[in-house]
């Protein structure tokens, strides 16, 4: 998929179910067979069904199970931060917190790599301009991977100077007009000012959205490498690694550049952070990396531009200090809220070393939660005279001179930080000193044709697919050292439990009972399980009026919910009962009844609860993956089907795109993208089936082809609330189709690659009766 011209061709798909309109013609065509008339009698009648369980008085609420229980877990999150906070007396107390809590921050990241003597760099060009010259250059922080960057320096190589990284805000690249500013005025001090192209920023975008030229309709150029850091994240976290991790490596390696400098001075090396998402791996590099003698995070660690001002009285209590989760990766850290390390604790962790407290608005200092603790932390040290503020005026809301807007730090917001800088560092600039000459952008850029020759930069995409390369051949080594399928299967089984965080049972507490009207020749049974943590589960059991002895009861999960399988699907299930089979239709949570949304696109509910749920400690197919076993266990118990083994079915009815669709587009506007594939259900067949060892046969559709397939270009169409962080270093989708137990059987139908498009080499939709016999269930 790099080039939409040389794609493969995706052949188009079959169709894969039975619309209501094919009944009427199907009724005439075979009126003569008397089995087929009842077929379909059957089959009108399911379409009829109403699939819901939840009684109505308890439907509102039970759709929003989800959003209902994150927000439980976010504030019990604040409220054990809280808690430890008030525990912390002494000196001792806060440094052996922030060591556990900054060790967690660093494991959540991803795998930094080790750290070489030396840094390769190439310089493009230089500009000379007045008391200061700016080198465009470039540095390589991982093998291929190469950051463009601006170094300001004065004109003439001083003895001492200060050595200043910028991270810039994810609205425009390095070139920016605020950016020339800051770092002509610093070299003109005195100083070595470091401005790098962020991760998909700037040179060093993945997507080939630069300008408005490059697309054949308007749309918001400035925000094209802001949108795709959603893409970034999905194929980083595949591989166990993710945004904000790189992002801050190449701050680490920007650090080894600034020290490989004659005259620079290591002692007095500072970090700063833009408003709009420059804060955020600045305030976490900042914490990590100790030679960072002063750090300036933008509106991280405490309220945002979006919070409301002034704060109430009762702020301590109030605050969210955790945040909540959103397509920005870089905001929701993964595993914050589970671990304790809020953002208060990474901005406090930067302490005893200096830190400028920066705000884009108004700020509410006497009731600001944050700020109290952050004094407290620096007066542990004696060292209040480190700790200070910046904030402007205004809300983000507001347009008028009055609210200081800026692209990534304002002069409104420099004042103060200049005054910092002189008291700590002796850099002597002031808001009247600054200067300003700005370059056009061309002027600053780094790459050449003759330099991409020598260099040959990876992209994204060849990156993580390396990994998942290395990952897979580590798995290979495994299985040729020891090739049993049993040694094998416990493997797989316990890296999937630490990938989906599958720590201890959540068994049945409840069983509800829902009066349900059965249509005529099957038995339907109604229930909600209610787990010992409270959460509910709608089961729809229906059974033939006689079950074929030994048969496997049939368990089938719908991506988009029960209701559309048994309205799109009827068909199959007429067929499944009068052979003789139990069909148990359940909505895990997050789908059907308890759905997170009508979209999985970027600005998705749906995404922002799976980042949610990151945040809190467990992926989202981990968590359905216990409702789904939860429904296993209960049907082992029902008197009709103890001792019967289980065939699973997972079908995603979202329809694929044709091979024709505008793949090739910015991300703007969600609704106008090919749509996300939404593989969700398909996924828990097999990791149900993975676990669960009366499991004789898998049926799946719609499913991803692989994962590695996410990896084959900067773009990504998929539903992120079916993925998993870590998933391709466990091996890919093809791995949990393995028959580890004897007799177990897989078959995946109309199967999808990265871009949501048909795979031609896997079968078309056949239904799963047909796969359910041949594999001669028991």
């Amino acid at each position: 998929m790099n080039a939409q011209s040389s794609s493969p061709v995706a052949w188009p798909r079959a169709d894969r179910r039975w619309p209501t309109a094919v009944v009427p013609f199907l009724l005439g065509l075979f009126l003569s067979t008397p089995v087929l008339a009842a077929d379909l009698a059957l089959v009108k009648a399911l379409q009829l069904l109403d699939a819901r369980v939840v009684p109505p008085a308890e439907r509102e609420s039970f759709a929003n199970q989800v959003r209902d229980q994150q927000r439980r877990a976010i504030r019990d999150a604040n409220e054990r931060s809280s808690a430890a906070w008030q525990q912390i007396k002494t000196l001792d107390d806060w440094e052996r917190f922030r060591t556990q809590e900054l060790a967690a921050l660093k494991r959540s990241l991803g795998a930094w790599p080790d750290q070489p003597s030396e840094i390769r760099t190439r310089v493009a060009s230089t500009f000379n301009g007045d008391g200061f010259a700016i080198e465009n250059l470039l540095f390589e922080t991982r093998p291929g991977w190469w950051v463009t960057a601006n170094l300001y320096r004065p004109a003439k190589q001083r003895e001492s100077m200060p050595g200043i990284l910028i991270c810039h805000a994810h609205h425009t690249p390095k070139e920016h007009g605020e950016l020339q500013d800051m770092g002509m005025t610093w070299a003109r001090a005195g100083c070595i000012v470091l401005v790098m192209d962020q991760v998909g920023h700037g040179e060093r975008r993945q997507h080939p959205f630069a300008m408005a030229s490059d697309f054949d309709k308007p749309y918001r150029v400035g925000h094209a490498d802001y949108s795709f850091r959603y893409d970034s994240e999905i194929q980083l976290s595949l591989v166990g690694e993710s945004l904000v991790g790189w992002m801050s490596w190449d701050m680490v390696r920007g650090v080894d550049l600034l020290l490989a400098r004659p005259g620079i001075d290591p002692k007095r090396l500072i970090l700063l952070g833009a408003v709009a998402g420059g804060g955020d791996p600045v305030a976490v590099t900042g914490a990590l990396d100790q030679r960072f003698a002063a750090v300036v995070p933008f509106n991280f660690g405490g309220p945002q531009p979006e919070t409301r001002y002034p704060l109430p009285d009762d702020a301590e209590t109030w605050f969210n200090y955790a945040g909540s989760g959103s397509w920005e990766s870089t905001r929701n850290l993964r595993d914050s809220a589970a671990y304790g390390f809020l953002p208060w604790v990474i901005v406090g962790g930067i302490a005893p070393r200096r830190l400028v407290y920066a705000h884009e608005f108004n700020w509410d200092e006497p009731r600001d939660p944050v700020w109290k603790r952050l004094q407290i932390i620096f007066g542990f040290y004696s060292r209040q005279d480190f700790i200070t503020f910046t904030h402007g005026r205004g809300a983000v809301t507001g347009s008028s001179p009055q609210d200081t807007h800026c692209t990534h730090i304002g002069k409104t917001h420099r004042a103060r930080i200049h005054e910092a800088f002189r008291s700590w560092f002796g850099i002597e600039a002031t808001p009247e000193t600054e200067f300003s000459a700005r370059l056009p952008a061309d002027r600053l850029r780094c790459w050449t044709p003759e330099l991409k020759v020598e260099l040959k930069p990876k992209s994204l995409s060849t990156m993580t697919t390396e990994l998942a390369d290395q990952f897979a051949a580590l798995r290979l080594r495994e299985r040729e050292t020891n090739p049993a399928t049993g040694v094998q299967w416990r493997k797989l089984q316990q890296r999937w439990a630490e990938l989906l965080r599958i720590k201890s049972d959540d068994p049945l507490a409840i069983v509800q009972v829902v009066p349900f009207d059965s249509p005529a020749g099957v038995r339907a049974e109604a229930v909600v399980l209610t787990s010992s943590s409270g959460n509910r589960t709608p089961v729809l059991l229906i059974k033939p009026t006689a079950l074929k002895a030994g048969q496997a009861v049939v368990v089938a999960i719908c991506s988009q919910g029960k209701s559309r399988l048994l309205k799109e699907c009827a068909h199959d299930i007429a067929e499944l009962l009068e052979g003789g089979t139990a069909v148990c239709l359940v909505d895990p949570r997050g789908i059907g009844e308890s759905k997170l949304g009508d979209s999985h696109g970027r600005r998705s509910s749906a995404t922002s609860m799976s980042s949610t749920a990151l945040m809190l400690g467990t992926p989202f197919p981990g968590q359905q993956l216990r409702d789904v076993r939860l429904v296993l266990s209960w049907l082992r118990q029902q008197p009709d089907l103890k001792g019967r083994q289980f065939a699973l079915w997972g079908e995603s009815l979202a329809p694929p795109n044709p091979a024709t669709s505008l793949f090739r587009q910015p991300r703007d506007d969600d609704g106008a993208l090919p749509a996300p594939s939404e593989p969700q259900a398909p996924l828990l067949a097999l990791l149900a089936g993975l676990f669960e060892e009366d499991v004789t046969a898998i049926y799946t559709v719609g499913n991803l082809t692989s994962w590695r397939s996410l990896l084959a270009d900067y773009l990504v169409l998929t539903a992120s609330d079916g993925l998993v962080p870590g998933a391709l270093t466990s091996g890919d989708i093809t791995d949990l189709m393995e028959p580890f137990c004897s007799g177990r059987r897989v078959r995946v139908e109309a199967a999808v690659d990265g871009w949501n498009r048909w795979v031609p080499n896997t079968p078309k939709r056949d239904g799963p009766k047909k796969w359910f016999d041949a594999v001669s269930i028991p």
